[in-house]
């Protein structure tokens, strides 16, 4: 028998690791070992050889290797049908159960159009992994029993790839690769036809790359962001290269390294003659000294404004007025910069809607080590979205750029909230009304500005007043930024008559655009176009919901309970929970009447009926199950016991863009009541 090369081997694991990572295997071990533990009860664990036999019984290995492809192993018809259409990876899905790299020879793509091969081949030096721990293979989790895993995430010019999960270890193995359009900029001219030499020396973007790592108990981390100069493939013979990226962490450790990856890049088709060194050289110092000219003068700018901000009143200082904001490689930004107008097709069908998909994000303070105090990042969109979790910037600055697509005048506000807690919001000024939205949330806040000079208010006037902002110190949006120089900051005082000179200072409209328009400045954000959920939510919801049934079961056996559910109870929740998500984007509740009457007809006389709906933005089940029980009205309908106690449980999944979920939950009972004689 021929031996195999350690490369190969460790190929072929990496090749099975990925698969099992992605595919619905834990869902087949978990049916064979319920199926085994029912026809089995005193028999013990069940041997790896037994569970090796039912897979084979039931094609999950058959599956499963049909899937699989080694080394230059080309694909069947079926599966080269279902490969990306290279041609258009605009459209590309973010998510990695479709996803699939293939090797260069075996992609399609359109030779009358330039194209940029980007490929990752592996990763060294990622010493701060290289002991990282295997997951527990605990009841109700979806992960899988694998390490926790990298992902890399690109933007090039608003098209958007990830790769696959690869091992999070030391040194990565990855061999992925995307194919990029250099030509996709209808205004230049450049669609349709093949993008020469010059052309391609002018084209300026560059390749972001997003590295993450998924944990053992899936929560997401932005590891590394990383701007990627492809250019230096012009000037390589053949048109092909390799490059080394040294990717640094982010926030504070942005000087710090993390890792090494080997990329090749490769121009397609090649180029008749490569470009010399001194041309290129020359032309990225030129785009440098035009960039940089342009901040320089934004920043005399800036000064002066600054300067006359504070010659108007003392007080001024103290003002949160935040013209620069740090991203994750500790780069300033002027924080108008962060937004731009951002439509999201048929993703998105109202404003309400997109606040509820930003609510939908994970939000997470950012900290340093060392610093229990709160400390702003304003996060690159493309990363923020790749982690699918940020700070209320993140929030508040996508949520804006999307109330822009929809046409309305929006601005992202920032001031205090609670006890003076530094908050960033979003603001629609009207012809009539001025609406707050709150990013982390989705809760939408009717405005209505009070004088100072009248008699103070009544306690149920203030009443009236719900929204949780304290003071504002300035807005700003795309095009614009206003300073609030009215004689308080107090946001129920304030007045949003941004072209009252005496209320608000303004910058220069001119000097904005001379630094937020695309391309004149070289390290300015790029918010990219969103990508639509590729999760099924039908599924999900019934995986979901036989975890946490079986969580229960559990959790009840322990107490000494024994556990029977009313599934046609558990059925009727269903439009309870439509409603409660409808009531979320809308604002209106809907159909409360009917499932009153639907529970009341299927709750028997002498019973009586508890329910408990709560709603999460992942799909952790047990996670979501512990943190149930810290509510008492959920642990008595769980612990429930007594004469014909029946439990009843519904999960319905409902999914937003960029694998957003809204995960509700109801947990119910009916049992009969004490001292009831029918």
């Amino acid at each position: 028998m021929a031996s195999v090369a350690p490369d190969k081997i460790l190929e072929i694991k990496q090749l099975i690791s990925n698969h099992l990572s992605q595919s619905d295997i834990n869902s087949a071990l978990r049916d064979v070992l319920s199926d085994y533990s029912q026809r089995h009860p005193n028999s013990g664990p069940i041997s790896r050889d037994h569970l090796i036999s039912e897979l084979k019984n039931r094609g999950v290995v058959d599956s499963m290797m049909q899937n699989i492809q080694f080394g230059n192993q080309q694909p069947s018809p079926r599966q080269r049908q279902s490969l990306p259409m290279t041609s258009k990876p605009t459209v590309s899905t973010v998510d990695t159960d479709q996803l699939v790299s293939v090797p260069l020879e075996q992609v399609n793509f359109d030779a009358n159009r330039r194209h940029l091969y980007l490929q990752f081949l592996n990763g060294k030096a990622f010493t701060d992994y290289l002991n990282e721990p295997q997951s527990e293979n605990y009841p109700g989790y979806s992960s899988s029993s694998l390490a926790s895993s990298f992902s890399i995430s690109i933007l090039f010019r608003n098209q958007r790839f990830r790769t696959r999960p690869f091992a999070c270890a030391g040194e990565p193995y990855i061999n992925q690769g995307f194919l990029l359009e250099l030509h996709k900029d209808k205004q230049q001219g450049e669609y349709g036809a093949m993008a020469d030499t010059q052309t391609l020396l002018s084209i300026c973007d560059r390749i972001h790359i997003v590295l993450t790592r998924k944990d053992t108990l899936g929560e997401i981390h932005l590891v590394s962001s990383h701007f990627l100069e492809w250019r230096q493939v012009l000037c390589a013979q053949a048109s092909k290269t390799n490059r080394i990226l040294e990717l640094n962490g982010i926030g504070a450790e942005n000087k710090l390294p993390v890792g090494v990856i080997n990329v090749c890049l490769q121009l397609i088709p090649p180029l008749n003659e490569s470009v010399s060194n001194d041309i290129l050289a020359a032309q990225l110092d030129l785009e440098h000294t035009k960039s940089t000219e342009r901040e320089r003068l934004f920043l005399i700018y800036a000064k002066q404004w600054w300067k006359e901000f504070l010659e108007i009143r003392e007080e001024h200082r103290t003002r949160l007025v935040k013209i620069f904001g740090q991203d994750e490689n500790g780069v300033n930004h002027p924080v108008f910069t962060f937004v731009q107008p951002l439509r999201s097709g048929r993703l998105l069908d109202t404003p309400r809607e997109a606040a509820r998909f930003v609510s939908l994000i994970g939000y997470d303070r950012h900290s340093v080590v060392g610093n229990t105090d709160r400390t702003e990042m304003w996060t690159h969109a493309h990363a923020f979205l790749a982690r699918n979790c940020g700070d209320c910037e993140n929030h508040a600055v996508l949520l804006c750029s999307l109330l822009l697509g929809f046409g309305l005048d929006a601005y992202v506000c920032i001031g205090t909230k609670g006890k003076n807690q530094i908050h960033s919001w979003v603001v629609t000024i009207g012809a009539d009304d001025v609406f707050f939205w709150e990013s982390l949330n989705g809760n939408r806040y009717q405005h209505t500005s009070i004088d100072p000079d009248d008699p103070p208010l009544d306690k149920l006037s203030l009443n009236n007043i719900r929204h949780p902002y304290k003071t504002i110190g300035c807005l700003f949006n795309d095009k614009s930024f206003y300073a609030n120089i009215q004689p308080t900051c107090n946001v129920d005082a304030c007045v949003f008559r941004l072209t009252d000179q005496s209320k608000w200072k303004a910058m220069s409209v001119d000097a904005i655009a001379s630094i937020n328009t695309p391309g004149l400045v070289l390290t300015a954000p790029v918010t990219p176009h969103l990508m639509s959920n590729t999760l099924d939510p039908v599924a999900l919801s019934n995986d979901i919901e036989k975890q946490i049934r079986a969580l229960i079961i559990q959790h009840r056996k322990d107490l000494g309970y024994t556990t029977q559910f009313d599934d046609h109870l558990s059925y009727l929740l269903s439009p309870a929970l439509s409603s409660y998500e409808l009531e979320r984007v809308t604002g209106l509740s809907v159909g409360n009447e009917e499932f009153q009457e639907a529970v009341r007809r299927a709750v028997p006389n002498g019973h009586a009926f508890k329910g408990f709906p709560i709603q999460f933005v992942h799909k952790n089940a047990r996670k979501a199950f512990v943190f149930s029980l810290r509510n008492n009205l959920c642990e008595e309908i769980v612990c429930c016991h007594g004469d014909q106690v029946r439990l009843a449980v519904r999960v319905r999944v409902f999914t937003y863009p960029e694998n957003a979920i809204a995960t509700w939950m109801m947990f119910a009972c009916r049992y009969k009541s004490v001292g009831s004689t029918k």
